[in-house]
């Protein structure tokens, strides 16, 4: 086995570390030397271009066109939607000088004082007032809508406490801006993304989400409705996983965004946002890997099959890639990501640890007892089984595992969630069982002094109004008061 898995902490003894050493180990990521950042190694940056890869097609698919927009905002800009800047001012880095120059007693370089800037520039926490700053110059008659943008980028918010792919300084994501003619067509708009989203999260990423809409306070700032998809780790913690905003005319009304209606007369226009992010990889990590390393869903790995051959000379290893070849060929023909690792310079067992640490779907292996009985031995990640199987019809095995694995992946991660489910009237269990984990289904007043009391004395948060429940009214358990609905109440990263 090799030394990386042996050094992986087990998830029972400390879930935080686990995440973090397998980030490491697995070779997804690593700290860089700006504090709150990270890089994104090959393998990682290899699963966010399949995510990616992915969404594009889906976004595209309803008229969603990509476009590129300034990483630097005149801060002037944000100042433009009071709740906006409010919501972001902390978080914010900020460019004041465009110039460095040699210190005088030669220790290195310094700000030169005379190449300030007129007016700062932040570093984009996200993008609405320069979007719409532009889209001003785009929309004049309602012929121009709707008008559907998506970016690929980075963003920064500095952060205090950090962690990767779940909360960093600057990450990686995408964020769509449309424009609209009615508050309608905005809505639909709006609660498309979000199911574009969940279908993404558990048709590919196998992870089995919440849709719901966000309280008042947990609201994006500048939105009228924030809606949100929440998936349980298996720590039992909610992760927020992508969000979709109906923006109202709120940015329409601070850029001045106008349009042209079918009477000739002006009116402003309705807008909605949405992202997500890198943070989809860290939820990947922690909804579904083990004790042994990465548990990836075949949809979304980088590599869906690993072959090893296992051969002594260069002889034997000739004939087992010959043997090997037809099959790797009418695999990648189908789209399945296939490696061959006849590589000497580990041995099988350490090529096997590894790949299992980095949660390749399939593995399979070959040796020169296997070439003369035409087999060949196939181990699924997902349940860490094996056997030994005849070689013939092998490609047809492999497309059914795949899929059964994808399956059984979700399956889990579903059946996991739903156990940890429940419904709870009573605030003081309420206060002991949320330590433990879950999600909470427990009725609301629809306040927000009861809203924070929740969450400053047990640190669980109001996750959403979810849709997959009936609602019922009943009586608030923290206030007594009279409630309309149940809410989501979790612990949350």
């Amino acid at each position: 086995m090799a030394k990386e898995l042996k050094d992986l902490t087990k998830r029972a003894e400390s879930y935080s570390q686990w995440y973090n050493d397998l980030i490491v180990k697995a070779e997804l990521a690593e700290q860089s030397a700006v504090r709150g950042c990270m890089v994104i190694k090959p393998y990682g940056y290899a699963i966010w271009e399949k995510i990616q890869a992915q969404l594009d097609k889906m976004f595209k698919e309803t008229g969603v066109q990509n476009a590129y927009f300034p990483l630097l905002i005149p801060k002037s800009f944000l100042s433009r939607e009071a709740e906006h800047v409010e919501g972001f001012a902390k978080e914010c880095a900020v460019v004041t000088h465009y110039r460095l120059r040699s210190r005088e007693d030669g220790a290195g370089v310094e700000v030169d004082p005379a190449a300030r800037l007129e007016e700062e520039l932040v570093i984009r926490p996200t993008s609405e007032t320069i979007i719409w700053n532009t889209y001003k110059n785009w929309i004049h008659s309602y012929r121009d809508l709707p008008l559907k943008c998506n970016q690929w980028c980075n963003v920064m918010r500095w952060e205090m406490r950090t962690r990767p792919f779940l909360r960093t300084s600057e990450f990686l994501w995408q964020e769509g801006h449309t424009a609209h003619a009615t508050r309608e067509e905005a809505e639909e708009s709006t609660k498309r993304m979000l199911n574009i989203y969940a279908d993404f999260a558990e048709q590919w990423l196998a992870i089995p989400v919440v849709q719901g809409v966000k309280s008042e306070n947990e609201r994006f700032a500048g939105a009228l409705d924030t809606y949100t998809i929440e998936a349980m780790m298996q720590d039992g913690k909610a992760l927020q996983s992508g969000t979709s905003h109906f923006l109202g005319q709120n940015f329409a009304k601070s850029f001045d965004v106008t349009f042209l209606n079918k009477e000739n007369k002006p009116e402003y226009v309705w807008a909605s946002s949405w992202g997500v992010s890198t943070r989809l990889i860290g939820a990947l990590i922690m909804t579904h890997s083990d004790d042994n390393g990465l548990v990836l869903p075949p949809r979304i790995a980088p590599i869906q099959v690993v072959i090893v051959p296992i051969f002594k000379g260069e002889e034997q290893l000739a004939a087992i890639r010959e043997k090997l070849q037809p099959v790797i060929d009418e695999l990648r023909g189908l789209g399945i990501s296939v490696k061959l690792d006849d590589a000497d310079n580990k041995r099988p067992g350490f090529k096997f640890a590894d790949y299992e640490l980095k949660g390749v779907p399939v593995r399979l292996a070959m040796g020169a007892r296997d070439l003369e009985n035409n087999t060949i031995e196939v181990m699924r990640r997902d349940t860490l089984e094996k056997e030994s199987v005849s070689f013939d019809g092998i490609v047809e095995r492999i497309k059914s595992l795949l899929n059964d694995i994808q399956a059984n992946i979700y399956k889990k991660a579903v059946d996991f969630r739903n156990a940890n489910i429940h419904e709870c009237d009573n605030y003081e269990e309420f206060k002991e069982k949320v330590k433990k984990g879950g999600f909470f289904l427990c009725h609301w007043d629809g306040t927000p002094e009861t809203e924070e009391k929740i969450k400053e004395e047990t640190q669980a948060t109001i996750r959403c109004v979810p849709f997959m429940f009936e609602q019922t009214e009943g009586v608030d358990m923290v206030s007594g008061k009279p409630a309309k609905y149940r809410v989501l109440i979790a612990r949350s990263y």
